[in-house]
């Protein structure tokens, strides 16, 4: 690089910080392998989305899959229904959580859910004994104060 250049360096804040982000590359700039690409697709999508389908209607087993998950696409998560008791105290999420144990066993959702609703119970129990022992702080503040 010749050393009248400007070089694309980032800008120091005076207080040995640099300016946020990446000076390199403008935000919302595409690669370029991504262009180049895109441009020798120009102009085709409508041809080569016509002959994906025409394979995959010929029994193309690839084209086919490739259709049906641009279509619908596999869900990543799904809702979990489980009947599970209030949880207001701590001792609410030990029914909470025999709760969630009998769905597995009689299989109505998998361990993988379970351990993800378990995980969100655990939580929620955290905050619910958080919760109380604020309370019994500030009832104890209250009667000092008395």
């Amino acid at each position: 690089m010749d050393s009248s250049e400007p070089r694309n360096l980032p800008e120091n804040t005076g207080d040995g910080r640099f300016k946020p982000g990446n000076p390199g590359k403008p935000r919302g700039a595409r690669h370029r392998v991504t262009r180049a690409i895109e441009a020798l697709l120009e102009g085709q999508h409508e041809a080569l989305t016509k002959a994906a389908i025409d394979k995959a209607l010929e029994g193309d087993t690839v084209a086919l899959r490739l259709c049906l998950d641009r279509l619908a696409p596999p869900r990543r998560d799904a809702p979990v229904s489980i009947d599970l008791p209030p949880v207001k105290t701590a001792a609410d999420a030990v029914s909470a959580s025999s709760a969630i144990l009998a769905s597995v066993t009689a299989g109505d959702v998998t361990p993988d859910e379970a351990g993800r609703v378990m995980a969100l119970l655990t939580a929620h129990k955290a905050i619910v004994e958080t919760g109380d022992l604020e309370q019994r702080i500030a009832a104890l503040e209250e009667r000092g104060r008395a």
